[in-house]
């Protein structure tokens, strides 16, 4: 997951907790704070009703009814009520509480708040209850809630989205030097030390230490291609003339069949050498971008010419062929470089296939590209093998003739000409090498 991803989430989840603490509290503190402002209100109430209060008032106020003596006043709608009543002689005085409990006013049960004094007038103990009705508390409570969470989703949405903006604002310069400094890199020589334009020191620090980095390795890949180049280059003239010696020696009429062997071994041996060190010095120049790479490349003339080459050994191990090239793929390349990498995999197809094996060349269109795939039925490969089988010097069979380098010069000329090459192999049932060919490589 995308760091902007991550971010805009957690900002997301932190205001969400903060919604349901603000969603939990909020209606205690409103109810706290209309409690006490009911409180007060009958407070004050009562202050107002006994200050005016007296012995002919009382006694007009109470009512007697089924043998008791209440006054009983309420409002229309039942929101508040106001009861005086005479407590009995033997009765225990409270002076002043409030107590939330429901009450049945004119057959209508609802909850109130309500003042509960008592008090002595005249001898005469005497108790006041004023109610305020909290129903409609509740409902208020309700809808302040129900107006807080919407309110609080919306700022949720709307600091959600500011916030992925922001971020995504943010991170440009990061994305940028993700994609033009390290994605689309595939050499140091290509890497771009444009500054990348950012108001963050923690991007530009990240930018210049990029390019530090690309600059020293750089500079290390340039020194191992010259150090290649230099070194194979100077090789080539001591072994040129030690191959010149021993021709010359092998003219000499004295010498006896066991000189003559031991000559002709170190010439195959300096055959050899030869053949190493002008690999290397091919893989060090295809590194250095010293070809051209603007050849029209007619891939099915290119096989059918390489076949007529290599038709001797196939016959030589009895190897049957089918070629079923179905697409003329025209190819802008170098026409050198890519003979050279289909001698190689054909080559090895016959290496190391087995006696009357069979090679199969197809092609078609796989992932949107074309490819082209030599398939043998020879030895066949285990995963730890084909991950090595790219490396120089790397030899997966030690009974066969090379050096190790075949395929090390094949992946190089793939990379130059922007070829994926795709391994598949069985043991002991075969091996398949796909090329996947760039399509803005494909003539118009």
């Amino acid at each position: 997951m995308k760091i902007k991803h991550q971010l805009s989430i957690f900002n997301a989840l932190t205001r969400l907790l903060v919604i349901l603490i603000l969603w939990f509290m909020l209606p205690v503190l409103i109810e706290k704070e209309v409690y006490k402002n009911i409180n007060k209100s009958l407070l004050e109430k009562k202050e107002k009703f006994i200050c005016n209060l007296d012995k002919q008032e009382i006694n007009d106020f109470i009512v007697r009814n089924d043998a008791t003596e209440t006054y009983s006043s309420f409002s229309t709608l039942h929101s508040e009520f106001l009861q005086l009543s005479r407590l009995p002689k033997n009765a225990q005085i409270n002076k002043m509480i409030f107590i939330a409990e429901p009450r049945i006013i004119e057959e209508e049960r609802n909850d109130y708040m309500i003042l509960q004094y008592d008090f002595i007038y005249e001898k005469t103990a005497y108790r006041l209850e004023i109610g305020n009705s909290l129903s409609e508390i509740k409902e208020l409570t309700f809808t302040l809630r129900l107006f807080i969470l919407i309110v609080l989703f919306i700022i949720l949405a709307l600091t959600f989205l500011m916030d992925s903006f922001f971020i995504e604002y943010l991170l440009k310069p990061f994305n940028r030097i993700i994609d033009t400094k390290i994605r689309r890199v595939n050499e140091p020589d290509t890497f771009d030390h444009t500054p990348i334009q950012t108001h963050s020191t923690d991007f530009q620090e990240l930018d210049t230490v990029l390019n530090q980095m690309m600059d020293r390795i750089s500079e290390l890949f340039n020194k191992e291609r010259q150090f290649i180049a230099n070194v194979s280059h100077e090789l080539l003239t001591p072994v040129a003339l030690l191959k010149n010696k021993f021709e010359n020696l092998l003219q000499n009429d004295s010498l006896d069949d066991n000189a003559i062997d031991k000559i002709a071994s170190s010439l195959r041996t300096l055959d050899m050498l030869k053949k190493v060190i002008n690999n290397l010095l091919l893989i060090s120049r295809i590194e250095n971008h010293q070809y051209e790479a603007n050849e029209s490349i007619d891939l099915k003339e290119l096989i059918n010419n390489l076949l007529e080459d290599l038709n001797d050994r196939m016959e030589e191990k009895g190897l049957i062929l089918t070629l079923n090239l179905q697409h003329n793929f025209p190819f802008i390349g170098n026409k050198t470089l890519i003979h050279i990498l289909l001698y190689n995999l054909l080559v090895n197809a016959i290496k190391y296939n087995r006696k009357n094996g069979n090679i199969t060349i197809c092609d078609g269109f796989l992932k949107e590209k074309y490819y082209l795939s030599i398939s043998d039925t020879g030895i066949g490969m285990i995963d730890s093998q084909i991950n090595q089988i790219f490396n120089r010097f790397a030899r997966i069979n030690t009974d066969q003739e090379g050096q190790g380098l075949g395929l090390a010069i094949v992946d190089s000329i793939a990379h130059f000409h922007q070829i994926d090459i795709e391994v598949t192999s069985i043991p002991n049932e075969g091996t398949t090498f796909t090329l996947l060919l760039s399509n803005h490589r494909k003539l118009k």
